[in-house]
């Protein structure tokens, strides 16, 4: 491969495989893969590789509701979260479509759900990040955001069921009121941020907004519904926007926030850190944040527009990977396959980023200062000595061309190529500053 074949590989994919194989022009492959539909999923040893599971069904399940009739679980609630997680890392070991696989990762990190969360949570992660994340990544971000925030595994995350107006037929009634963790976390993490000076006050407005929004267990229709009676009456005023009270004006929100110029902004800055640097210029940011204006927010277009950006194809790979990251592409990288997925698991949980499994709403860091600790760096060079031994077959020499190739430095290419033994040169090239950056 040539160096921005290699660049396409590593900063927009997950790593190059031994068996890697690009179709046409380095750009065109990637522009491919925003049109292809999501490669199926990959077999496990033992298990679905990913459990056809009714993601509804097992919130009754895990409520203690009835089962339903030929509906039953491929998979006892309690392995469900174990088993989404290696389906998960299944796919991104082998995947062709590494680029498509990387946006889906990136949104589902922006609207963070937490095995952390509780049962309900963790049994509906997978389906939430197949089902509200995957299809939208090249679509508009109001509906992404709709999708993401109106699954029941984000309603329960951010307690929405327990928020209820304190007004309405069932605050008189039972003396509860708002909870407003979900109206918080829109503005501050999923659209808006703080730049945009909203209030405490707006954060409240949204809160009492969103109340009727809660999910539906024992009875049909299972899942996200709305109840009315739960709804705060009365008008809501949001940085000057005004909702009559109403399930359409949840709806109307959404596109408001989707489409005001903070929002924008926010998401092109985060769009151009993922993929550009930890400190993106401002004339990118800018760039980005025009274009999702002009478009609506057109995520297919914008991201159409990080592969034109010349600043996303710097050489000098300035994005320390995650431990995530760092995991797939060592794994990628050795010719690892589907059954990989367990030490996948084991290896970036060890390393500190537990797949889904964040501490708060805000996810991931995406910088460098989040993961460049030295103990933490030392600890990578541990793993890299392990899965150099697990997988000594794997030729050193030809994992460096295809890894790497002319974005290996002359120090690093020389200490893989005199090593003693071809497990010590696979630890050079795994745990070579180059290969722990995209």
């Amino acid at each position: 491969m040539s160096s921005p074949s290699h660049i396409a590989a590593i900063r927009f994919g997950l790593g190059a495989r031994p068996d890697f194989e690009m179709a046409g022009s380095t750009r065109d492959w990637l522009l491919a893969q925003l049109d292809a539909p999501p490669d199926p999923p990959q077999p496990l040893k033992g298990s679905e590789a990913e459990p056809k599971l009714d993601g509804l069904l097992a919130i009754l399940s895990t409520s203690g509701g009835p089962s339903v009739p030929g509906e039953a679980p491929s998979l006892p609630r309690r392995q469900i979260p174990d088993a989404e997680v290696l389906a998960y890392l299944a796919r991104l070991i082998v995947t062709p479509t590494p680029f498509r696989e990387r946006l889906v990762a990136f949104w589902a990190n922006h609207f963070t759900i937490s095995l952390r969360g509780g049962r309900t949570v963790a049994v509906l992660a997978g389906d939430y990040v197949r089902t509200a994340i995957r299809p939208h990544v090249t679509g508009r971000f109001v509906d992404l955001l709709r999708a993401a925030v109106l699954h029941p595994a984000m309603l329960a995350y951010l307690n929405q069921a327990a928020s209820v107006g304190p007004n309405s037929p069932v605050g008189l009634s039972r003396k509860v009121g708002l909870n407003e963790n979900l109206a918080r976390e829109i503005l501050e993490l999923h659209t808006l941020t703080p730049a945009a000076g909203y209030t405490q006050a707006d954060v409240t407005e949204f809160a009492r907004l969103l109340t009727g929004l809660t999910v539906q267990t024992r009875q049909e229709p299972r899942g996200t519904i709305f109840r009315a009676a739960r709804h705060e009456p009365g008008t809501r005023t949001i940085l000057g926007k005004t909702f009559v009270e109403g399930a359409a004006s949840i709806d109307a929100a959404f596109e408001w926030l989707a489409n005001h110029p903070s929002t924008q902004r926010h998401v092109a800055l985060k769009l151009a850190r993922h993929f550009v640097a930890d400190e993106p210029p401002t004339p990118v940011v800018d760039r980005l944040a025009r274009l999702l204006r002009a478009t609506g927010g057109d995520l297919g277009a914008v991201t159409r527009e990080l592969v034109a950006l010349p600043e996303a194809w710097d050489r000098s790979l300035s994005k320390l990977r995650s431990p995530l990251d760092i995991s797939i592409a060592w794994l990628r990288a050795l010719g690892a396959g589907a059954e990989a997925a367990k030490t996948a698991s084991d290896t970036s949980q060890a390393l500190g980023q537990g797949v889904w499994n964040a501490v708060g709403p805000n996810g991931w860091p995406d910088k460098a200062e989040g993961w460049a600790s030295p103990e933490g760096l030392l600890l990578r060079l541990d793993w890299a000595y392990d899965l150099a031994g697990r997988f000594s077959r794997t030729d050193a020499r030809q994992a460096l061309d295809v890894t790497l190739g002319p974005l290996a430095s002359a120090s690093t290419r020389e200490a893989v190529l005199r090593a003693g033994s071809n497990r010590e040169a696979l630890t050079f090239l795994l745990g070579s500053p180059e290969f722990q950056r995209r």
